[in-house]
């Protein structure tokens, strides 16, 4: 088993407090020799960046977004706003770099954050690229991000299917990241808070090897945060490990009886 450990964090909402859990890793995977991939986990935001790009193109891309985001944490303050500000930042900042000069280079973004601003505490998910968030509730998983993939919008035109998907040559093409020739503003959606919630975010180095019905079983399967990212890390790696592999899985439970 590769070695993980469960963080957790008791955080005062609207009404109440809420106990967070969470457990965060990243591999380089079987096939490729650097780790593109990048990871934050810190209340309140928890997101994953899978970079692209010739030589050291995508480490840098998904460096440099990981490195704003976090600095945004650090400020205080994350919303849709301070988000995109600090995406921005890092498109300057892979545009500037020496070696980071291939078109392609850049990086998915995604990932969720916690709102507590209003009358409600709210779940807000972010996503450029390929990248997802699922969500266990009530014993089902659901993918809550939509891929911006030349796939994805073949399987939303009816002129693909989802099992035909998985196999199809533009399987790697994405059709939106953050970096020098794209824009930096997120898909979003919100979510309420509900008690026994579970967050899978991860890059596509996991869903390659793992169906959602794999990640569900691996959720099931393991209640601590920490051994469910093991278990389906140890699955991924064993299933070929084709891309980097990135995984956050994020609990969610109530600290009183009015955060329910």
């Amino acid at each position: 088993m590769l070695d993980v450990s469960t963080r957790s964090r008791t955080v005062r909402v609207p009404g109440g407090e809420l106990h967070l859990s969470w457990a965060a890793m990243t591999h380089t995977g079987r096939r490729r020799e650097v780790n593109q991939d990048a990871v934050f986990a810190e209340f309140p935001l928890f997101v994953v960046a899978d970079g692209m790009g010739g030589h050291v193109g995508g480490e840098i891309a998904s460096a440099s977004a990981i490195t704003r985001l976090h600095e945004t944490v650090d400020a205080g303050t994350v919303s849709p706003k301070t988000i995109e500000k600090a995406l921005a930042r890092a498109v300057k900042d892979i545009a500037s770099h020496p070696d980071a000069t291939d078109e392609g280079t850049g990086t998915t973004v995604t990932g969720v954050y916690l709102e507590t601003s209003g009358d409600e505490a709210h779940w807000v998910t972010l996503n450029i690229g390929d990248s997802r968030v699922y969500l266990l509730r009530d014993d089902a998983i659901v993918q809550i991000t939509t891929d911006h993939s030349v796939v994805q919008e073949l399987i939303a035109a009816g002129r693909l299917s989802p099992e035909e998907a998985e196999n199809h040559p533009y399987g790697n093409v994405i059709t939106r990241a953050v970096g020098p020739s794209d824009g930096v503003v997120p898909d979003y959606v919100r979510l309420d808070v509900v008690s026994g919630d579970r967050f899978v975010i991860c890059s596509d180095g996991l869903t390659k090897e793992l169906t959602d019905y794999g990640i569900r079983h691996f959720l099931t399967e393991n209640a601590d945060p920490a051994a469910a990212v093991s278990a389906m890390m140890d699955a991924a790696l064993e299933n070929g490990g084709r891309d980097n592999i990135t995984i956050v899985v994020l609990d969610v439970a109530p600290s009183s009886p009015a955060a329910d």
